[in-house]
């Protein structure tokens, strides 16, 4: 028999079996639509408790997706929508203030340059004990960020208390378009070194990105560190721009591979702003989603140095689909992976209390966790990790406090409201007797003593003075950012921070990309405190 008719008599055979799975699947799909259709009529009409059909649809819809066990699948309410919307675009209509619960208070932890917030001396320590006619007691952060928040052009008041002022005071703002920078910090290190902190992709980063960029070159640079730690991701299209930034035009980015869907290839489009300064990326395991996809990208071209800690694995493609009545679902629907075949996305599933859980947690890399990942390689034929996140070239741990400086800190965290409150407080005071390269003095750290001690912080001076170490970065940061604002701050912060440190050292000795990328196969973690 030939094998072309064998084949023929094959199919034939397999056919009916065939047929009959899809019946057997149709049928199922009949069976559960039924069983759907019959629960919903029996809780509407014979549940104890009398339940609006909206809200019975609308709790069904959310279970469904909750059922999915996926922890980036939400369903969203025009109410959450707006937020959403809000939380990505980098702008909204407010007033201008970061805030944060500290032990069940609302305490504004920042104020922004040039917003209504900061036109009406609203200071960081201040407490925010009303919103229009409402207490605020009790609220969470969201509920307050919501009262506070509005259409361009429209008012709202708040009320808010401040240390050493007897009584609340009442302020009312008109809401504006406010914009939050991606880019805090941008500044020159030593041996010319350009140091960009980028803190998210919203709509304005590439641009911040390149004005930063074009003078920080302008004034000498010859390396770059890109900061990335804490940086949770944001707008892709940012993201793909400003890794094109320094790859040539038509090299890969990145790729998403989806569900019955050729898989969808983001290339460079544009011919590179800089295309051989040196970089070194500093990431942390905040570091996800956007963030990945630039540091995986510059890392498999052998274009950047990756230091730091292993970053988030946020590698999932969530598309928002929008729906009837002001409605919307945020959807899983691929992966990203990285130019040399690696998947972004590290294995989490949601537990019993809805915490995300890795499926398998590692350290900081040692050499027995990283023979267990699967390697691909660079450009230049380099390891690199694959199974989930950026691994960096080279690993830097964060920095430990001494036992002395733990010992403090201990003490302080129960009175942290108190802490921040008397540290702001202080650090207004000084802002117009210091100068931005001011040292913390011996009378700075009494005075900072003697105050908690007023407010009924007891801790003895033996152990105030153990760990004055820990006081001095507190008093000199909060300062700093007080009289100078946050480039101040983080210059002042660069001797402590090691990852950065070693970043720098690299760029010192490494002067070209190659020479760069050559280092991190050798490079050593740098030493730690003790």
């Amino acid at each position: 028999m030939s094998r072309s008719r064998t084949f023929a008599i094959a199919a034939l055979i397999a056919l009916p079996v065939a047929a009959g799975a899809f019946v057997v699947q149709e049928r199922a799909s009949v069976n559960s639509a039924r069983l759907f259709d019959q629960v919903m009529s029996l809780v509407s009409d014979r549940f104890v408790d009398s339940i609006a059909t909206g809200d019975l649809y609308e709790r069904a819809a959310r279970g469904l997706v909750a059922e999915l066990r996926d922890p980036y699948s939400e369903l969203y309410t025009p109410k959450d929508l707006e937020k959403f919307n809000q939380n990505t675009g980098g702008f909204y209509g407010g007033i201008g203030m970061l805030i944060e619960d500290q032990n069940g208070t609302i305490i504004i932890s920042k104020v922004y340059p040039n917003t209504p917030a900061e036109e009406a001396g609203i200071r960081e320590g201040d407490r925010i004990v009303g919103v229009d006619t409402a207490s605020t007691a009790g609220w969470k952060v969201d509920q307050v960020s919501s009262g506070l928040k509005g259409p361009p052009g429209t008012k709202v008041k708040a009320r808010f208390a401040r240390p050493g002022v007897a009584q609340p005071f009442e302020v009312e703002f008109t809401r504006r378009t406010i914009r939050i920078p991606a880019i805090p910090v941008a500044l020159m290190l030593e041996n010319r070194t350009a140091y960009i902190k980028l803190d998210q992709f919203n709509e304005t980063t590439t641009r911040e990105f390149a004005q930063n960029l074009a003078r920080l070159q302008g004034e000498g640079a010859t390396g770059l560190v890109i900061d990335l730690r804490r940086n949770t991701g944001g707008f892709l299209d940012q993201a793909l721009d400003l890794t094109n930034f320094f790859l040539p035009r038509g090299v890969e980015i990145a790729t998403v591979r989806g569900r019955g869907e050729p898989d969808q290839r983001y290339v460079a489009e544009a011919d590179p702003i800089a295309p051989r300064i040196p970089i070194v990326v500093l990431t942390d395991g905040y570091t996800a989603s956007a963030s990945e996809i630039v540091a995986g990208a510059l890392q498999d071209h052998d274009r950047a140095l990756i230091v730091g800690t292993t970053s988030f694995g946020k590698g999932l493609v969530q598309s928002v689909y929008r729906l009837d009545g002001g409605y919307a679902i945020k959807l899983t629907t691929g992966k990203w992976y990285t130019p040399s075949g690696r998947s972004i996305q590290k294995e989490r599933v949601l537990d019993a209390a809805g915490n995300l859980i890795e499926v398998h947690p590692d350290s900081l890399e040692s050499e027995a966790d990283r023979a267990k990942r699967p390697t691909f390689r660079s450009d230049g034929g380099r390891v690199v990790f694959g199974g989930g996140a950026i691994t960096p070239d080279v690993i830097v741990p964060y920095d430990t406090i001494t036992t002395a400086e733990q010992k403090l800190a201990r003490l302080i965290v129960p009175h942290s409201q108190e802490v921040y409150i008397a540290l702001d407080q202080y650090a207004f005071e000084l802002k117009g007797a210091v100068r931005p390269d001011f040292e913390v003095t011996d009378a700075m750290r009494g005075t900072l003593y003697q105050r908690l001690t007023a407010k009924g912080i007891r801790i003895e001076r033996s152990e105030w003075d153990a760990g004055r170490a820990y006081i001095d970065r507190l008093l000199g940061d909060r300062i700093a950012r007080r009289a100078f604002g946050d480039s101040t701050a983080a210059r002042r912060n660069v001797p402590e921070d090691v990852q950065l440190m070693k970043a720098v050292e690299l760029l010192r000795r490494g002067r070209t990309t190659a020479e760069l990328i050559a280092l991190g196969t050798t490079a050593a973690p740098s030493p730690r405190r003790n």
